[in-house]
């Protein structure tokens, strides 16, 4: 039986680089954003990162197996269809996958006791229609 990806992804050699890799993902994925939504979103990321230095990549570490929990069916299922790339797998099934990992995020706000973290993520949350996982490589 293939491993679960919680084995695959939280080891404890493995988990400081899937949280290193997903820190400079998110930095990529907010430089890249442009227009009026995209200015929107640099200004929550940009308020967050002021207000608390370090905040975003230690949430990242904190998310982490939450969303590798919200990911496991997804892993469970792609083994057992036989498939050759997961990557692949989620990036057909984004707006499923982008949901199931948007709703950890949603509910750590809504269990949150920072206002202004609350309200980066609010503004930039409700303004927008689900992420997509299509710019997340294998």
């Amino acid at each position: 039986m293939p491993a679960t990806l919680q084995e695959i992804l939280l080891g404890p050699d493995t988990r400081p680089k899937v949280i290193a890799d997903c820190y400079a993902l998110i930095q990529q994925e907010v430089s890249d954003k442009s227009g009026i939504s995209g200015t929107a979103v640099k200004l929550a990321y940009k308020t967050v990162n002021t207000f608390m230095p370090g905040h975003i990549r230690n949430m990242v570490g904190k998310l982490l197996p939450d969303m590798v929990d919200q990911l496991q069916p997804f892993w469970a299922d792609f083994n057992s269809s036989g498939g050759s790339d997961f990557g692949d797998y989620l990036a057909k099934r984004g707006d499923e996958v982008a949901q199931a990992l948007l709703s950890v995020t949603d509910a750590k706000a809504a269990a949150s006791g920072r206002p202004t973290i609350v309200r980066a993520y609010r503004s930039i949350r409700g303004s927008h229609p689900p992420a997509r996982c299509d710019s997340v490589s294998p």
